[in-house]
């Protein structure tokens, strides 16, 4: 993760998740299911996306592919991509996780919470035993039955690359089988599931933990795109943010390698009534 926009309406939705009991979202497995998965679309090879994590608005014209948060509703008309933080905890949640899923923390060895460093206030989830993952997994199944409850046709986990920020208690294993555990309950609730970031991954986060697509932050700024392409092909999304941008839009669309679906947003992913928003597509 180089980025992310913090999201404003998250700890309300982690609330009613981790709190809700009896309902048929909270009733759905927490480990991948012994039936055949739910089919789902995967992501268009092409078409024109806008990432609305800061709150969603009304897509401009040629918009056909949209990302909001777990909490917002998909946008009508448009192939729809739910964002649910699946490693870390959403800022203001932390109580939540742990009154509901407190071995599901990352604790160091005096049994203080772990946080990202860039991130003080989202606690790292711990991944290094099964009985955690499940625990993990357990809590997010609800995230992702919500997101297809309300119409969204892909989910995609944030954070996954957390072990490299975990002082070396997490691992990349214990990572990559939690996100194949997430998979297998997106795809069970008929979603196609998409890599975030982490490029380091290769061939992995397909091949071993069975993702669809890439959501990838700044692949041009930091030439990380051909990691992302030539595993998924033409199935990759690419966000760039004009804050850090070192070269001309226009230059990057004219790049042969990027993927074909970047686009550039501001940092924070305003809306566009803000003055600071910002939306360009090649």
């Amino acid at each position: 993760m180089h980025t992310r926009s913090v999201l404003l309406t998250a700890a309300v939705a982690l609330v009613a998740v981790l709190g809700s009991t009896g309902c048929a979202a909270g009733a759905a497995p927490a480990t991948a299911p012994t039936a055949p998965a739910a089919s789902y679309a995967n992501l268009p090879t092409s078409g024109r996306p806008d990432y609305q994590l800061g709150g969603g608005y009304t897509p401009a014209r040629g918009v056909t592919i949209v990302e909001r948060d777990s909490t917002d509703r998909p946008a009508s008309g448009t192939y729809g991509i739910c964002y649910v933080n699946g490693f870390q905890t959403q800022p203001g949640t932390l109580a939540d996780w742990q009154r509901a899923a407190p071995s599901a923390l990352l604790r160091d060895a005096a049994g203080k919470t772990v946080s990202d460093p860039g991130w003080p206030d989202e606690v790292l989830l711990d991944t290094r035993t099964a009985a955690k993952r499940t625990a993990i997994t357990k809590v997010l199944t609800r995230s992702v039955a919500r997101c297809a409850d309300r119409g969204f046709d892909a989910v995609e986990f944030d954070n996954l690359d957390s072990w490299t920020r975990s002082g070396k208690r997490l691992t990349r294993s214990g990572n990559l089988a939690l996100a194949a555990s997430l998979v297998r309950v997106g795809h069970a609730h008929g979603l196609a599931v998409g890599q975030k970031n982490t490029p380091q991954l290769g061939t992995a986060g397909r091949q071993t933990t069975g993702f669809d697509f890439v959501v990838a932050e700044e692949c041009v700024q930091y030439q990380e795109c051909s990691a992302y392409t030539e595993v998924y092909g033409k199935r990759v999304i690419d966000i760039e943010y004009a804050d850090t941008l070192d070269r001309p839009w226009s230059s990057v669309c004219a790049l042969r390698d990027r993927p074909a679906m970047t686009i550039l947003r501001d940092r924070d992913l305003v809306t566009p009534s803000d003055d600071a928003y910002v939306s360009e597509h090649c």
